[in-house]
């Protein structure tokens, strides 16, 4: 059975504060051991195989690091939309959602971004310590966000 939401982290481990989106979905997975109402995902970067993890979803998070958000971390509410990363080897959430679109002649089911400030994305560095405080501030507000009730689905 298809848990109802999904929190799904994405980022390189190997490169600094990029490892943000799978951290913050190992901290959870680890805060919210009974949660038989999450599915916990982390993956390098989204591709277009993703769309399927949609599937049956009354809510989706989407986390991953960022260069350009505020620190510590912005969320914003994702619609569909087709861009450039389509033909890219990596997909954006908005472009995820787009192929759900057009997979399931259907809305996907709401999403939101959890964009966690990054600093520093060197390969073979550590997170650092400024981006491990942003996730610390991110995983509070994101706890918040999985414990409102959920939205239901139009049938």
């Amino acid at each position: 059975m298809t848990r109802p939401m999904l929190v799904f982290g994405w980022g390189n481990r190997s490169r600094g504060d990029d490892a943000l989106g799978p951290l913050c979905v190992e901290r959870l997975r680890v805060a919210l051991p009974d949660r038989d109402d999450i599915e916990f995902l982390d993956d390098y970067q989204l591709m277009v195989e993703h769309v399927l993890d949609l599937d049956g979803r009354s809510r989706v998070l989407f986390i991953d690091a960022s260069l350009g958000c505020a620190p510590p971390f912005e969320t914003l509410s994702l619609r569909a939309a087709a861009d450039g990363s389509l033909s890219s080897h990596a997909l954006s959430p908005q472009a995820l959602l787009q192929v759900y679109r057009e997979l399931h002649d259907d809305d996907p089911p709401p999403c939101t971004l959890l964009a966690i400030r990054g600093l520093r994305f060197e390969l073979g560095e550590p997170p650092s310590a400024g981006a491990m405080a942003h996730l610390e501030a991110a995983l509070l507000w994101a706890q918040g966000w999985l414990s409102r009730p959920q939205v239901l689905r139009r049938a």
